[in-house]
């Protein structure tokens, strides 16, 4: 078989490796809450100068 030719197995075989799902215990999402606080004390301008100058660089 010549490089990039078709190959049905292995086709199949990708398509039934990728249908499998494992999921096992440890993949349970865990959930956070809470809250986030931002204390700054530069204004807004300062801020987007800042940035400015990050993008500019």
């Amino acid at each position: 078989m010549s490089m990039g030719a078709y190959d049905e197995d292995e086709h199949e075989r990708r398509e039934r490796k990728n249908s499998d799902v494992d999921l096992s215990e440890d993949d349970d999402r865990t959930a956070y809450h809470g809250e986030v606080e931002y204390d700054s004390n530069d204004s807004t301008e300062e801020l987007l100068d800042q940035f400015e100058q990050i993008k500019s660089s």
